[in-house]
């Protein structure tokens, strides 16, 4: 099965320059974790509601002042439409990731694949990512 079957697909891009207070409140208006930041019709980034947590509220930054850039992780893993599920999963696993964007060929933002869309069609690949992602590592997201 390709990511492309499973992949959530009504997915935007954010301005680098939003405020995380917006980010914020768009992540709880749409129930979801992560967005994806794009400038220039590119994906520059993306940003968690753990990043706002630790690198904004924890750092006692204003969310009304604070730009999502501030705080965004820059370094991008992501998968293709047209890879199948285990290559997703293995990616997770190896960046541990709960969530990736997907691009085209054309390297084209197309869509997000959560871990929960593994779990829903692949026990499998679910679990070969929830493995790598649990699995303690002492280096440094950013």
């Amino acid at each position: 099965m390709q990511v492309s079957e499973v992949m959530t697909r009504s997915v935007d891009l954010v301005d680098p320059n939003m405020r995380i207070k917006d980010a914020a409140m768009r992540m709880r208006d749409d129930n979801i974790g992560a967005l994806p930041v794009g400038e220039n019709d590119r994906l520059v980034g993306m940003v968690t509601d753990r990043d706002i947590a630790v690198r904004a509220v924890a750092a006692n930054r204003s969310p009304g002042k604070t730009a999502v850039r501030d705080v965004m992780s820059e370094k991008i893993f992501y998968c293709f439409d047209d890879n199948d599920l285990a290559e997703a999963a293995r990616l997770m696993a190896k960046h541990q990731v709960h969530r990736l964007p997907v691009l085209n060929r054309d390297k084209r933002l197309v869509g997000i694949v959560a871990l929960a869309d593994l779990a829903r069609v692949s026990d499998e690949a679910a679990k070969e990512a929830v493995y790598g992602i649990s699995e303690p590592t002492s280096v440094s997201r950013r």
